[in-house]
């Protein structure tokens, strides 16, 4: 007999949860309160009280076997001797509001754990009591029924009536699905070199899984070279792993919408090649992406009497699903919206709920890292998932935003000012909690003063306190890290301003809930979302971490910076089964492994499959591009780039380390050399505007291109011109991040952590943008281009130790006599 395992919470909420979304401000902190109130609600009801109580059982029905599994809140004996199932919810519904019917899916809950629990323990009845805790006002409703063993069994096989379906669904598409990848064969007549390679370390780790020495999952990191054929490489792999019963769900992340495009592609590619293949995709795109139904300025408004695709969400969600379930399995943006459109329902909220049922779910890196916007259905507990980690070399930053936060002292005193006259608890709130901030940019000021300061007003606007500065009593800061400029780094958090800041929010999120109409609420809901930020990493906190202060006018930075994102990524991948990170540039891996938490992984670099000749290597050491003779380099690099631009007709780039230094060299290069068509990066590019950019690299251009654009940006990676769209890129100098006092907190940490301060923070994240950009010259083995480097450093031993092995053959040049010389003999070849 078919089974199926199926969480009893997950049961009931799937057939019996009705209305709409509805987004509004209910007090989210005090939802997050509620495990807290459970606790204190069990401890309360004294001796004899059992508190989460597991519980599971098999039942039949439909010709399905199934394993439900739940956790019951308390098990208790009342004084009549009646064994009583307690069901703990906390509400915000106002307590005279609070009746037996608010929600069915709370009874239903109870029963279905009075039923496996009657049936256990041969009880021929039992009560069940629904415990409501109204958060606002700290009252208790409490509500129970009378049942007998047979109806608390009739309620629960009607239940499982009603999901047989479902589960019947899910049953045949499993056993459909597991035939399917069994017969799944490489899409290509051929393996590129080195595919063959990367498929097998991606498959031996979704076999191994977890065992006794990896609690953590199989994890291994794959540097496979651009044009290798890496998303197909691994997915393709997983997917055979899955279909041998190694995986139940595989989750494909990247970092770029570029990136989740190739994973699409890639999955259509194995469609095209297996017609029928049994095999359910879906890509979930952030909510401002999705929304069918934004307001005004362009924002998601989820509110039922707003949104017409919130409205009535939950009672038209299982026929959309039915509707894609039995559809093509291939559910990209597009597809969510048009089946949103078509049954009136949210496609953003429709992708998470179709994801329960899909096989591979495509996404960005934050639906498993960010602790705040993780996937919490699948990734609250362990399961048997396995994870692709795409472009690898972007998660160490990415993480470390992720666990990171800030805020502004400005913040408080606009707050005050948007709440109006008139006297006020949040008003009082936001007094203290602006005199603690003025305190400690007092006290950051002193610690920290600025050389040559220009008056506040004429570089920021001005803000203006809550309270006059002679009334800001003293501050303590801790011993700092570093002071300069008005900027303290500290390791001890100076514990007086989170929490200042915590006292704020209880003031706040009553006002915000009392004052769903006031016109500062949305800016006041801004500034919730602050303090939330901040109280999360406060409760992180450790020596992880780094305190910024920076004073500025009368403004005061709280920085709370996550240095080593290891612990914490270590803890998201040990949600899964195995994990495989990929990139073209993970050199070295040690730097990759001990910064993703995955010191014990297994490594591995693959050669590139295309012939060293078709790349043309060289370097003019004779250029320094250090940031003091940057201006004494312009003329070099300048006719550098015109050698190189002029050694062949066709489409160039040229990648550099800041705005600042390309639009230098730009002006003097167009001033020189107009004949010569140029293209510049302009800042904070939209998808549109980088399209365009790319759209002017034609395929066999009539005249030369030379596009300038910044080196770890937009076109540095993840930009795919291949054949003669793009045949040559100059890479000027060697990508170190910009010195500043938070990359020097970096350096130090890694130096007293391993000796290897200066690598980790500047060396290595440098040499990984450079890699990537020249990565964008060969993407095929027909592509012939060249890659220039300039700068003197790429020929001293510390950068040319991390040069990939296919860069053996680069040619150190004495100047650009040379180089044109040895650019015709390259392209004569």
């Amino acid at each position: 007999m078919a089974s199926i395992h199926l969480p009893i919470r997950q049961l009931v909420e799937f057939l019996l949860r009705t209305g709409s979304i509805d987004s509004r401000f209910a007090g989210f902190d005090r939802a997050n309160e509620g495990a807290r109130i459970h606790r204190k609600l069990q401890k309360a009801a004294g001796e004899g009280y059992q508190a989460e109580v597991f519980l599971s059982a098999e039942r039949k029905a439909c010709g399905i076997a199934f394993t439900l599994e739940g956790r019951a809140d308390g098990i208790f004996t009342d004084e009549n001797g009646t064994v009583t199932i307690d069901e703990i919810k906390t509400t915000t519904v106002p307590y005279e509001e609070i009746t037996e019917e608010l929600n069915p899916c709370h009874w239903a809950q109870g029963m279905v754990y009075a039923a496996i629990f009657s049936s256990q323990q041969g009880l021929d009845a039992l009560a069940v009591r629904l415990t409501y805790y109204q958060v606002d006002t700290d009252q208790i409703q409490r509500f129970t029924r009378q049942f007998s063993r047979q109806q608390l069994e009739q309620f629960l096989q009607q239940l499982l009536t009603q999901y047989a379906p479902w589960a019947q669904r899910q049953l045949d598409w499993d056993t459909q699905r597991s035939q399917s990848l069994a017969a799944l064969h490489f899409p290509f007549a051929e393996y590129r070199p080195g595919q063959r390679a990367l498929a097998g370390e991606v498959y031996r780790a979704c076999r191994a899984g977890k065992s006794a020495d990896r609690k953590g999952g199989t994890r291994v990191f794959c540097q496979a070279p651009t044009g290798i054929g890496k998303t197909m490489s691994a997915l393709f792999p997983a997917l055979k792993a899955m279909g041998e019963g190694c995986g139940a769900k595989l989750f494909y992340l990247t970092a770029r919408n570029t990136t989740q495009a190739a994973a699409e592609d890639a999955i259509a590619r194995l469609r095209a090649a297996q017609p029928g293949l049994a095999l359910r995709s879906v890509t979930l795109t952030a909510k401002e992406k999705a929304c069918l139904h934004p307001d005004a300025e362009g924002h998601p408004a989820c509110l039922p009497e707003v949104c017409p695709f919130a409205n009535g969400y939950y009672d038209r969600r299982k026929d959309a699903l039915a509707a894609l379930l039995d559809g093509s399995g291939s559910f990209s943006r597009a597809a969510l919206a048009d089946t949103a459109r078509q049954f009136s329902v949210c496609p953003f909220e429709l992708g998470l709920d179709l994801s329960e049922w899909c096989d591979v779910v495509i996404g960005d890196y934050n639906y498993l890292f960010d602790p705040v916007v993780h996937l919490k259905r699948f990734f609250d507990a362990a399961g048997d998932w396995l994870f692709l980690i795409d472009e690898a070399h972007n998660l160490p930053d990415r993480a470390r935003a992720m666990y990171s936060a800030q805020f502004a002292k400005s913040s408080l005193t606009e707050a005050k000012r948007a709440l109006g006259k008139g006297k006020s608890s949040l008003k009082t709130a936001l007094t203290k909690a602006d005199k603690v901030f003025l305190a400690a940019r007092k006290a950051c000021a002193q610690a920290a003063p600025r050389t040559g300061a220009e008056p506040a007003g004429e570089t920021e606007p001005t803000q203006v306190s809550l309270l006059p500065a002679e009334t800001a009593p003293d501050f303590a800061l801790p011993q700092p890290l570093y002071a300069r400029d008005g900027t303290v780094f500290l390791q001890q958090l100076p514990a007086a301003l989170p929490a200042a800041l915590r006292a704020v929010h209880t003031p706040l999120q009553d006002w915000l809930e009392q004052n769903p109409d006031d016109p500062a609420h949305a800016q006041l809901l801004e500034l919730y979302f602050s303090l939330q930020d901040i109280a999360r990493a406060a409760d992180r906190y450790d020596s992880h971490f780094v305190t910024q202060l920076t004073a500025r006018g009368s403004e005061l930075e709280l920085h709370l910076l996550c240095l080593d994102p290891a612990p914490f990524v270590d803890a998201s991948l040990a949600a899964g089964r195995s994990a495989a990170l990929f990139s073209a540039t993970l050199t070295p891996p040690a730097f990759y492994r001990n910064v993703l938490g995955c010191a014990d992984a297994r490594a591995v670099a693959l050669p590139s499959p295309f012939p060293p000749e078709n790349l043309g290597l060289f370097c003019l050491p004779g250029i320094s591009t250090r940031y003091r003779q940057r201006e004494a380099s312009v003329p070099a690099v300048a006719d550098a780039l015109a050698a190189l631009a002029k050694g062949k007709t066709g489409n160039y780039l040229a990648f550099f380390p800041s705005y600042a230094y390309l639009q230098q060299v730009y002006e003097a290069f167009a001033a020189r050399w107009p004949d010569i068509s140029t293209l510049v990066q302009q800042r904070s590019l939209d998808d549109a505007g980088r399209a365009e950019f790319l759209a002017q690299f034609v395929p066999r251009p009539a005249k030369t291109l030379l596009g300038f654009a910044v080196m770890g940006g937009i076109f540095g990676e993840g930009v795919d011109l291949v054949g003669d769209r793009l045949i040559g890129c100059a890479i000027v100098g060697v990508g170190l991040p910009q010195v500043n006092p938070r990359q020097e907190m970096l350096r130090r940490y890694y130096e007293e952590q391993s000796g290897c301060g200066f690598d980790y923070a500047y060396r290595y994240p440098g040499m990984n943008k450079v890699l990537q950009a020249a990565g964008r010259v060969v993407r095929t083995p027909q592509d012939k281009g060249v890659v220039l480097l300039l700068d003197d450093r790429f020929a001293q031993p510390d950068t040319a130790r991390l040069f990939p092995p296919h860069w053996q053959h680069i040619q150190y040049l004495p100047g650009t006599a040379a180089l044109e010389t040895a650019l015709a003999a390259f392209w004569d070849t």
